[in-house]
Protein backbone atom coordinates (compact mmCIF):
# COMPACT_ATOMS: atom_id res chain seq x y z
CA UNK A 1 0.00 0.00 0.00
CA UNK A 2 2.93 2.23 0.76
CA UNK A 3 4.35 1.77 -2.67
CA UNK A 4 1.68 2.18 -4.35
CA UNK A 5 0.42 5.59 -2.75
CA UNK A 6 4.28 6.89 -3.24
CA UNK A 7 3.56 5.68 -7.15
CA UNK A 8 0.71 7.71 -7.20
CA UNK A 9 2.17 10.70 -5.32
CA UNK A 10 5.57 11.08 -7.40
CA UNK A 11 5.60 10.47 -11.12
CA UNK A 12 7.99 9.35 -13.37
CA UNK A 13 6.67 12.86 -15.06
CA UNK A 14 8.41 14.23 -11.63
CA UNK A 15 11.70 13.40 -13.08
CA UNK A 16 14.10 16.62 -13.29
CA UNK A 17 14.24 17.97 -16.86
CA UNK A 18 17.06 16.59 -19.11
CA UNK A 19 17.10 12.75 -17.31
CA UNK A 20 15.41 11.09 -20.19
CA UNK A 21 17.24 8.77 -22.54
CA UNK A 22 17.09 11.90 -25.65
CA UNK A 23 18.87 14.38 -22.79
CA UNK A 24 22.54 13.44 -24.77
CA UNK A 25 21.18 14.45 -27.95
CA UNK A 26 19.37 17.28 -27.79
CA UNK A 27 22.37 18.99 -25.92
CA UNK A 28 24.19 18.12 -28.59
CA UNK A 29 21.17 19.86 -30.85
CA UNK A 30 20.70 22.77 -28.70
CA UNK A 31 24.73 23.14 -27.89
CA UNK A 32 26.03 22.83 -31.53
CA UNK A 33 28.65 20.60 -29.58
CA UNK A 34 31.05 18.09 -31.80
CA UNK A 35 31.00 14.61 -31.06
CA UNK A 36 34.30 13.41 -30.14
CA UNK A 37 35.48 9.66 -29.82
CA UNK A 38 37.38 9.47 -25.92
CA UNK A 39 38.87 6.49 -24.04
CA UNK A 40 37.29 5.13 -20.68
CA UNK A 41 39.30 3.80 -17.99
CA UNK A 42 37.59 2.37 -15.25
CA UNK A 43 40.06 1.63 -12.31
CA UNK A 44 39.43 -1.90 -10.95
CA UNK A 45 41.33 -3.61 -8.92
CA UNK A 46 43.32 -5.94 -10.72
CA UNK A 47 43.78 -9.85 -10.22
CA UNK A 48 47.26 -9.32 -8.91
CA UNK A 49 46.15 -7.50 -6.14
CA UNK A 50 42.99 -9.09 -5.64
CA UNK A 51 44.77 -12.43 -4.98
CA UNK A 52 47.52 -10.65 -2.84
CA UNK A 53 45.06 -9.71 -0.47
CA UNK A 54 43.30 -13.05 -0.54
CA UNK A 55 46.54 -14.40 0.41
CA UNK A 56 47.58 -11.54 2.73
CA UNK A 57 50.77 -10.76 1.04
CA UNK A 58 49.94 -7.15 -0.37
CA UNK A 59 52.75 -4.92 0.42
CA UNK A 60 52.03 -1.63 2.24
CA UNK A 61 52.76 1.36 -0.46
CA UNK A 62 52.91 4.54 1.44
CA UNK A 63 51.11 6.38 -1.52
CA UNK A 64 48.50 4.02 -1.16
CA UNK A 65 47.18 6.37 1.87
CA UNK A 66 46.23 9.24 -0.50
CA UNK A 67 44.38 6.44 -2.74
CA UNK A 68 40.98 6.81 -3.73
CA UNK A 69 40.33 3.35 -4.54
CA UNK A 70 39.32 1.60 -1.06
CA UNK A 71 37.97 -1.54 -1.03
CA UNK A 72 34.46 0.19 -0.27
CA UNK A 73 34.54 3.31 -2.71
CA UNK A 74 32.79 3.18 -6.37
CA UNK A 75 35.37 2.69 -9.49
CA UNK A 76 37.08 6.03 -10.59
CA UNK A 77 36.32 6.84 -14.22
CA UNK A 78 38.64 8.71 -16.15
CA UNK A 79 38.27 10.02 -19.75
CA UNK A 80 41.06 11.10 -22.18
CA UNK A 81 40.55 12.72 -25.32
CA UNK A 82 42.51 12.49 -29.00
CA UNK A 83 44.64 15.28 -27.68
CA UNK A 84 45.46 13.22 -24.69
CA UNK A 85 43.52 15.66 -22.14
CA UNK A 86 42.33 13.64 -18.85
CA UNK A 87 39.17 14.16 -17.28
CA UNK A 88 37.79 12.52 -14.42
CA UNK A 89 34.24 11.77 -13.69
CA UNK A 90 33.14 13.05 -10.03
CA UNK A 91 29.63 14.59 -10.85
CA UNK A 92 28.23 10.74 -12.10
CA UNK A 93 24.53 11.44 -14.01
CA UNK A 94 21.90 10.54 -11.22
CA UNK A 95 18.20 10.27 -11.91
CA UNK A 96 17.11 12.71 -8.79
CA UNK A 97 18.60 15.69 -6.99
CA UNK A 98 21.43 13.97 -4.82
CA UNK A 99 23.87 14.89 -2.53
CA UNK A 100 27.22 14.01 -4.28
CA UNK A 101 30.88 14.51 -2.36
CA UNK A 102 33.62 14.92 -4.44
CA UNK A 103 36.41 12.34 -2.58
CA UNK A 104 39.32 13.24 -5.01
CA UNK A 105 39.23 17.36 -4.30
CA UNK A 106 38.76 16.51 -0.48
CA UNK A 107 41.42 13.99 -0.29
CA UNK A 108 43.77 16.41 -2.34
CA UNK A 109 43.24 19.47 -0.31
CA UNK A 110 43.96 17.55 3.07
CA UNK A 111 47.25 16.49 1.31
CA UNK A 112 47.79 19.89 -0.05
CA UNK A 113 46.83 21.83 3.08
CA UNK A 114 48.85 19.59 5.52
CA UNK A 115 51.77 19.38 3.54
CA UNK A 116 51.69 23.25 3.24
CA UNK A 117 51.61 23.49 7.00
CA UNK A 118 54.91 21.23 7.43
CA UNK A 119 56.73 22.90 4.90
CA UNK A 120 56.04 26.25 6.55
CA UNK A 121 56.59 25.69 9.83
CA UNK A 122 59.89 23.88 8.82
CA UNK A 123 61.12 26.87 6.89
CA UNK A 124 60.15 29.31 9.30
CA UNK A 125 62.11 27.10 12.02
CA UNK A 126 64.80 28.02 9.84
CA UNK A 127 64.75 30.95 9.24
CA UNK A 128 63.67 31.32 5.93
CA UNK A 129 60.59 32.79 4.00
CA UNK A 130 57.47 30.47 4.56
CA UNK A 131 56.57 31.24 0.79
CA UNK A 132 59.21 29.14 -0.04
CA UNK A 133 58.42 26.22 2.45
CA UNK A 134 54.63 26.35 0.33
CA UNK A 135 56.82 26.23 -2.70
CA UNK A 136 58.64 23.05 -2.33
CA UNK A 137 55.93 21.57 -0.06
CA UNK A 138 53.77 21.86 -3.56
CA UNK A 139 56.85 20.32 -5.55
CA UNK A 140 57.23 17.50 -3.40
CA UNK A 141 53.93 16.47 -3.36
CA UNK A 142 53.19 16.95 -7.31
CA UNK A 143 53.37 15.44 -10.49
CA UNK A 144 56.82 16.26 -10.18
CA UNK A 145 57.42 15.09 -7.24
CA UNK A 146 55.67 12.25 -5.11
CA UNK A 147 52.60 12.42 -7.27
CA UNK A 148 50.43 12.24 -4.28
CA UNK A 149 48.29 14.74 -6.82
CA UNK A 150 48.19 14.12 -10.51
CA UNK A 151 45.20 15.70 -11.11
CA UNK A 152 45.96 19.06 -10.49
CA UNK A 153 42.71 21.08 -12.11
CA UNK A 154 40.39 21.28 -9.31
CA UNK A 155 42.70 22.63 -6.62
CA UNK A 156 44.34 24.93 -8.91
CA UNK A 157 40.70 26.56 -9.18
CA UNK A 158 40.10 26.36 -5.59
CA UNK A 159 43.81 28.14 -5.16
CA UNK A 160 42.85 31.36 -7.41
CA UNK A 161 40.80 32.76 -4.59
CA UNK A 162 44.57 33.27 -3.23
CA UNK A 163 45.20 35.33 -5.92
CA UNK A 164 41.61 37.30 -5.36
CA UNK A 165 42.57 37.78 -1.75
CA UNK A 166 45.83 38.58 -1.65
CA UNK A 167 45.40 41.89 -3.93
CA UNK A 168 42.03 42.28 -2.24
CA UNK A 169 44.36 42.86 0.96
CA UNK A 170 47.14 44.68 -0.99
CA UNK A 171 44.10 46.98 -1.77
CA UNK A 172 43.11 47.70 1.65
CA UNK A 173 46.83 48.72 2.73
CA UNK A 174 47.17 51.04 -0.31
CA UNK A 175 47.92 54.40 1.03
CA UNK A 176 48.62 57.65 -0.90
CA UNK A 177 50.04 59.33 2.33
CA UNK A 178 52.74 56.37 2.26
CA UNK A 179 54.06 57.48 -1.06
CA UNK A 180 53.84 60.99 -0.31
CA UNK A 181 57.08 60.50 1.82
CA UNK A 182 59.18 59.82 -0.67
CA UNK A 183 57.01 60.18 -3.59
CA UNK A 184 59.33 60.90 -6.66
CA UNK A 185 61.68 58.35 -6.23
CA UNK A 186 59.07 55.75 -5.36
CA UNK A 187 56.63 56.95 -8.45
CA UNK A 188 58.98 58.11 -11.09
CA UNK A 189 62.08 55.49 -9.31
CA UNK A 190 59.68 52.83 -9.60
CA UNK A 191 58.44 53.23 -12.86
CA UNK A 192 61.90 53.80 -14.28
CA UNK A 193 62.61 50.35 -13.10
CA UNK A 194 60.05 48.63 -15.12
CA UNK A 195 60.51 50.21 -18.02
CA UNK A 196 64.49 49.91 -17.47
CA UNK A 197 64.23 46.17 -17.50
CA UNK A 198 61.43 45.74 -19.75
CA UNK A 199 63.69 47.66 -22.00
CA UNK A 200 66.52 45.62 -21.56
CA UNK A 201 64.74 42.45 -21.50
CA UNK A 202 62.99 43.03 -25.06
CA UNK A 203 66.42 44.18 -26.29
CA UNK A 204 67.92 40.47 -24.75
CA UNK A 205 65.01 38.42 -26.48
CA UNK A 206 64.79 40.17 -29.82
CA UNK A 207 68.69 39.47 -29.60
CA UNK A 208 69.07 35.97 -28.81
CA UNK A 209 65.86 34.94 -31.45
CA UNK A 210 63.05 34.87 -29.37
CA UNK A 211 59.94 36.40 -29.15
CA UNK A 212 59.60 40.28 -27.88
CA UNK A 213 56.20 39.41 -26.09
CA UNK A 214 58.25 37.07 -24.13
CA UNK A 215 61.07 39.37 -23.21
CA UNK A 216 58.40 42.41 -21.98
CA UNK A 217 56.76 39.35 -19.96
CA UNK A 218 60.51 38.35 -18.29
CA UNK A 219 60.78 42.29 -17.99
CA UNK A 220 57.41 42.86 -16.03
CA UNK A 221 57.68 39.69 -14.44
CA UNK A 222 61.52 40.81 -13.10
CA UNK A 223 60.22 44.45 -12.30
CA UNK A 224 58.24 42.56 -8.93
CA UNK A 225 60.32 42.46 -5.45
CA UNK A 226 58.73 40.87 -2.55
CA UNK A 227 56.85 43.00 0.07
CA UNK A 228 56.04 40.36 2.08
CA UNK A 229 59.67 39.36 2.83
CA UNK A 230 61.40 42.64 2.80
CA UNK A 231 59.12 44.40 4.69
CA UNK A 232 59.31 41.65 7.34
CA UNK A 233 63.32 42.18 7.30
CA UNK A 234 63.22 45.97 7.34
CA UNK A 235 60.48 45.64 10.70
CA UNK A 236 62.92 42.75 12.33
CA UNK A 237 65.40 45.30 11.56
CA UNK A 238 63.82 48.53 12.93
CA UNK A 239 64.71 50.00 9.46
CA UNK A 240 61.36 50.62 8.32
CA UNK A 241 61.84 54.70 9.67
CA UNK A 242 65.16 54.82 8.27
CA UNK A 243 65.90 56.93 4.87
CA UNK A 244 66.45 53.54 3.03
CA UNK A 245 64.06 51.64 4.39
CA UNK A 246 61.24 54.47 3.21
CA UNK A 247 62.70 54.40 -0.47
CA UNK A 248 62.54 50.60 -0.69
CA UNK A 249 58.91 50.87 1.40
CA UNK A 250 57.44 53.09 -1.48
CA UNK A 251 59.06 51.55 -4.17
CA UNK A 252 57.51 48.33 -3.20
CA UNK A 253 54.29 50.19 -2.97
CA UNK A 254 54.35 51.37 -5.89
CA UNK A 255 55.09 47.78 -7.63
CA UNK A 256 52.11 46.35 -5.78
CA UNK A 257 50.28 49.35 -7.80
CA UNK A 258 51.65 48.42 -11.04
CA UNK A 259 50.71 45.01 -10.65
CA UNK A 260 46.97 45.36 -11.11
CA UNK A 261 47.83 47.34 -14.43
CA UNK A 262 50.00 44.58 -15.64
CA UNK A 263 47.56 42.00 -15.18
CA UNK A 264 45.30 44.26 -17.70
CA UNK A 265 48.10 44.05 -20.13
CA UNK A 266 49.15 40.76 -20.44
CA UNK A 267 46.26 39.33 -22.96
CA UNK A 268 47.59 41.97 -25.07
CA UNK A 269 50.98 40.47 -24.96
CA UNK A 270 50.05 36.85 -25.43
CA UNK A 271 47.83 38.26 -28.21
CA UNK A 272 48.87 36.96 -32.10
CA UNK A 273 47.81 40.13 -33.16
CA UNK A 274 49.79 42.24 -35.40
CA UNK A 275 50.76 45.66 -34.20
CA UNK A 276 47.86 47.65 -35.03
CA UNK A 277 45.37 45.22 -33.29
CA UNK A 278 47.24 45.11 -30.89
CA UNK A 279 47.28 49.48 -30.52
CA UNK A 280 43.62 49.09 -31.12
CA UNK A 281 43.45 46.83 -28.15
CA UNK A 282 44.98 48.59 -25.89
CA UNK A 283 43.33 51.15 -26.36
CA UNK A 284 39.99 49.27 -25.91
CA UNK A 285 41.30 47.76 -22.81
CA UNK A 286 42.81 51.18 -21.30
CA UNK A 287 38.72 52.52 -22.16
CA UNK A 288 37.14 49.78 -20.44
CA UNK A 289 39.59 50.57 -17.62
CA UNK A 290 38.67 53.83 -17.12
CA UNK A 291 34.97 53.36 -17.54
CA UNK A 292 35.67 50.97 -14.85
CA UNK A 293 37.27 52.92 -12.48
CA UNK A 294 35.51 55.73 -12.55
CA UNK A 295 32.32 53.55 -11.82
CA UNK A 296 34.12 51.94 -9.11
CA UNK A 297 34.92 55.51 -7.45
CA UNK A 298 31.56 56.78 -7.85
CA UNK A 299 30.96 54.09 -5.77
CA UNK A 300 33.55 54.52 -3.38
CA UNK A 301 31.95 58.34 -1.97
CA UNK A 302 27.78 56.90 -2.46
CA UNK A 303 27.79 53.42 -1.67
CA UNK A 304 30.82 52.11 0.30
CA UNK A 305 31.10 53.43 3.00
CA UNK A 306 27.25 53.11 3.73
CA UNK A 307 27.17 49.37 3.25
CA UNK A 308 30.08 48.75 5.17
CA UNK A 309 28.60 50.84 8.02
CA UNK A 310 25.41 49.15 7.86
CA UNK A 311 27.23 45.44 8.11
CA UNK A 312 28.93 47.00 11.12
CA UNK A 313 25.37 47.75 12.53
CA UNK A 314 24.11 44.52 11.79
CA UNK A 315 27.32 42.54 13.14
CA UNK A 316 27.21 43.81 16.34
CA UNK A 317 23.20 43.19 16.49
CA UNK A 318 23.93 39.58 15.70
CA UNK A 319 26.64 38.57 17.49
CA UNK A 320 29.29 41.31 19.78
CA UNK A 321 31.91 38.60 19.25
CA UNK A 322 32.16 37.66 15.76
CA UNK A 323 31.68 40.02 12.89
CA UNK A 324 30.26 37.25 10.43
CA UNK A 325 27.90 39.50 8.23
CA UNK A 326 30.31 41.81 8.18
CA UNK A 327 33.81 39.31 6.99
CA UNK A 328 30.57 38.24 4.77
CA UNK A 329 29.92 41.34 3.36
CA UNK A 330 33.65 41.94 2.41
CA UNK A 331 34.32 38.62 1.04
CA UNK A 332 31.51 39.25 -1.24
CA UNK A 333 31.95 42.38 -2.21
CA UNK A 334 35.58 41.52 -3.11
CA UNK A 335 34.67 38.43 -5.42
CA UNK A 336 31.65 40.32 -6.94
CA UNK A 337 34.37 43.93 -8.22
CA UNK A 338 36.28 40.97 -9.69
CA UNK A 339 33.63 38.78 -11.22
CA UNK A 340 32.66 42.36 -13.13
CA UNK A 341 36.26 43.08 -13.76
CA UNK A 342 36.71 39.60 -15.30
CA UNK A 343 33.32 40.11 -17.30
CA UNK A 344 34.64 43.38 -18.68
CA UNK A 345 38.19 41.51 -20.11
CA UNK A 346 40.31 42.71 -17.26
CA UNK A 347 41.49 40.39 -15.04
CA UNK A 348 40.35 38.75 -11.51
CA UNK A 349 42.91 40.34 -10.03
CA UNK A 350 42.54 43.70 -11.24
CA UNK A 351 38.87 43.69 -10.25
CA UNK A 352 39.95 41.97 -6.22
CA UNK A 353 42.53 44.71 -6.05
CA UNK A 354 40.61 48.24 -6.88
CA UNK A 355 37.72 46.65 -4.54
CA UNK A 356 40.44 46.83 -1.48
CA UNK A 357 41.29 50.57 -2.41
CA UNK A 358 37.73 51.18 -2.37
CA UNK A 359 37.66 49.94 1.08
CA UNK A 360 41.35 51.76 1.85
CA UNK A 361 39.42 55.31 1.32
CA UNK A 362 37.08 54.60 4.22
CA UNK A 363 37.60 54.06 8.00
CA UNK A 364 36.44 50.49 7.71
CA UNK A 365 39.68 49.78 5.97
CA UNK A 366 42.05 48.21 9.19
CA UNK A 367 38.64 46.22 10.35
CA UNK A 368 38.19 44.91 6.95
CA UNK A 369 41.79 43.87 6.50
CA UNK A 370 41.97 42.40 10.15
CA UNK A 371 38.42 40.03 9.12
CA UNK A 372 40.00 39.28 5.58
CA UNK A 373 43.60 38.06 6.71
CA UNK A 374 43.08 35.16 8.30
CA UNK A 375 40.95 34.34 4.90
CA UNK A 376 43.89 35.64 2.70
CA UNK A 377 46.42 33.61 4.47
CA UNK A 378 44.70 30.25 3.79
CA UNK A 379 43.83 30.59 0.25
CA UNK A 380 47.51 32.27 -0.04
CA UNK A 381 49.27 29.18 0.70
CA UNK A 382 46.80 26.88 -0.89
CA UNK A 383 47.67 29.15 -3.91
CA UNK A 384 51.53 29.01 -3.50
CA UNK A 385 51.16 25.42 -3.20
CA UNK A 386 49.07 25.02 -5.99
CA UNK A 387 52.41 26.43 -8.03
CA UNK A 388 54.73 25.00 -6.41
CA UNK A 389 52.92 21.52 -7.12
CA UNK A 390 54.45 22.56 -11.09
CA UNK A 391 58.09 22.87 -9.82
CA UNK A 392 59.73 19.64 -11.51
CA UNK A 393 62.30 19.02 -9.30
CA UNK A 394 64.00 16.95 -11.99
CA UNK A 395 64.26 19.37 -14.30
CA UNK A 396 65.59 22.58 -11.90
CA UNK A 397 68.31 19.97 -10.58
CA UNK A 398 69.08 18.73 -13.85
CA UNK A 399 69.54 22.26 -14.90
CA UNK A 400 71.02 23.81 -11.38
CA UNK A 401 73.97 25.69 -13.29
CA UNK A 402 71.49 27.69 -15.38
CA UNK A 403 69.26 28.18 -12.59
CA UNK A 404 72.34 29.66 -10.25
CA UNK A 405 73.20 31.28 -12.79
CA UNK A 406 69.81 33.23 -13.49
CA UNK A 407 69.53 33.84 -10.16
CA UNK A 408 72.49 35.76 -9.92
CA UNK A 409 72.02 37.89 -12.99
CA UNK A 410 68.54 38.75 -12.21
CA UNK A 411 70.42 39.61 -8.52
CA UNK A 412 73.22 41.64 -9.96
CA UNK A 413 71.00 43.39 -13.01
CA UNK A 414 67.82 44.37 -10.00
CA UNK A 415 70.74 45.80 -7.73
CA UNK A 416 72.57 47.86 -10.12
CA UNK A 417 69.47 49.26 -12.02
CA UNK A 418 67.73 50.23 -8.43
CA UNK A 419 70.93 52.04 -7.02
CA UNK A 420 71.60 53.95 -10.15
CA UNK A 421 68.10 55.09 -10.26
CA UNK A 422 67.84 55.94 -6.56
CA UNK A 423 71.55 57.67 -6.97
CA UNK A 424 70.03 60.08 -9.93
CA UNK A 425 67.35 61.36 -7.11
CA UNK A 426 70.12 62.85 -5.39
CA UNK A 427 70.34 59.97 -2.87
CA UNK A 428 73.91 59.00 -1.13
CA UNK A 429 75.60 55.58 -2.82
CA UNK A 430 75.11 54.31 0.71
CA UNK A 431 71.69 54.67 0.16
CA UNK A 432 71.76 53.29 -2.88
CA UNK A 433 73.35 50.44 -2.77
CA UNK A 434 71.04 49.30 0.48
CA UNK A 435 67.81 49.95 -1.48
CA UNK A 436 69.36 47.99 -4.50
CA UNK A 437 69.83 44.79 -2.26
CA UNK A 438 66.82 45.02 -0.87
CA UNK A 439 64.98 45.26 -4.18
CA UNK A 440 67.12 42.27 -5.52
CA UNK A 441 65.21 39.63 -5.20
CA UNK A 442 61.76 38.16 -7.59
CA UNK A 443 58.61 38.97 -5.53
CA UNK A 444 55.71 36.51 -4.49
CA UNK A 445 53.29 38.36 -6.71
CA UNK A 446 55.82 37.21 -9.71
CA UNK A 447 54.01 34.02 -9.42
CA UNK A 448 50.66 35.36 -9.99
CA UNK A 449 52.25 37.11 -12.77
CA UNK A 450 53.57 33.65 -14.36
CA UNK A 451 50.47 31.57 -13.64
CA UNK A 452 48.23 34.45 -15.63
CA UNK A 453 50.71 34.19 -18.38
CA UNK A 454 50.98 30.36 -18.45
CA UNK A 455 47.03 30.61 -18.83
CA UNK A 456 47.00 32.52 -21.91
CA UNK A 457 49.99 30.51 -23.83
CA UNK A 458 52.41 34.02 -23.56
CA UNK A 459 55.30 31.63 -21.75
CA UNK A 460 55.25 28.03 -22.18
CA UNK A 461 57.70 24.67 -21.41
CA UNK A 462 60.86 24.47 -20.41
CA UNK A 463 61.18 28.97 -19.64
CA UNK A 464 58.08 28.21 -17.57
CA UNK A 465 59.60 25.91 -15.22
CA UNK A 466 63.11 27.99 -15.36
CA UNK A 467 61.04 31.40 -14.17
CA UNK A 468 59.40 29.72 -11.57
CA UNK A 469 62.44 28.08 -10.14
CA UNK A 470 64.77 31.29 -10.56
CA UNK A 471 62.02 32.90 -8.34
CA UNK A 472 62.09 30.71 -5.98
CA UNK A 473 65.79 29.92 -5.51
CA UNK A 474 65.51 33.67 -5.44
CA UNK A 475 63.45 34.01 -2.24
CA UNK A 476 65.16 31.28 -0.49
CA UNK A 477 68.37 33.35 -1.36
CA UNK A 478 67.23 36.50 -0.18
CA UNK A 479 67.76 36.09 3.75
CA UNK A 480 71.30 35.41 2.81
CA UNK A 481 71.59 38.16 0.89
CA UNK A 482 70.56 40.71 3.19
CA UNK A 483 72.67 39.19 5.69
CA UNK A 484 75.82 40.46 3.26
CA UNK A 485 74.47 44.34 3.45
CA UNK A 486 76.85 45.08 6.80
CA UNK A 487 79.98 43.35 4.47
CA UNK A 488 78.94 44.94 1.83
CA UNK A 489 78.82 48.35 3.64
CA UNK A 490 82.06 47.91 5.65
CA UNK A 491 83.41 46.75 2.12
CA UNK A 492 82.27 50.37 0.75
CA UNK A 493 84.09 52.30 3.63
CA UNK A 494 86.65 50.13 2.97
CA UNK A 495 86.98 51.20 -0.52
CA UNK A 496 86.22 54.72 -0.01
CA UNK A 497 83.19 54.78 -1.95
CA UNK A 498 81.20 56.13 0.51
CA UNK A 499 81.73 57.50 4.33
CA UNK A 500 80.33 56.08 7.85
CA UNK A 501 77.02 56.27 9.36
CA UNK A 502 77.42 59.99 9.73
CA UNK A 503 76.79 60.51 6.77
CA UNK A 504 73.67 58.42 6.07
CA UNK A 505 72.81 59.68 9.30
CA UNK A 506 72.74 63.45 8.30
CA UNK A 507 70.94 62.72 4.84
CA UNK A 508 68.03 61.23 6.78
CA UNK A 509 67.70 64.43 8.85
CA UNK A 510 67.87 66.28 6.11
CA UNK A 511 65.19 64.19 4.41
CA UNK A 512 62.79 64.62 7.68
CA UNK A 513 63.04 68.30 6.99
CA UNK A 514 62.68 68.29 3.93
CA UNK A 515 59.40 66.32 4.06
CA UNK A 516 58.03 67.82 7.24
Amino acid sequence: MFDRVLEKEFSENDAPEGAGESSFNSTVADKQAELETVAKITHEKTKMNDTKEANGTKPFQFQDVFSLEKEDSDDMTTLIDKKDNVFVMSNKKSKYPVLQVDFRLISDLVVVIVSAAIGGIIFSCLGQPVIVGYLLAGSIIGPGGLKFISEMVQVETVAQFGVVFLLFALGLEFSLSKLKVVGPVAVLGGLLQIVILIFLSGITAVLCGAKLSEGVFVGCFMSMSSTAVVVKFLVERNSNNALHGQVTIGTLIFQDCAVGLLFALLPVLGGNSGILRGMLSMGKLLLTLSIYLSVASILTWLFVPRLLKLMMQLSSQVSRITNELYQLAAVAFCLMSAWCSDKLGLSLELGSFVAGVMISTTEFAQHTLDQVEPIRNFFAALFLSSIGMLIHVHFLWTHVDILLASVILVVVVKTTVAAVITKAFSYSLRTSLIVGVLLAQIGEFAFVLLGRASNIHLIEGNMYLLLLGTTALSLVTTPVLFKLIPALMHLGIFMRWFSSENGTNNEEKISIVRNG
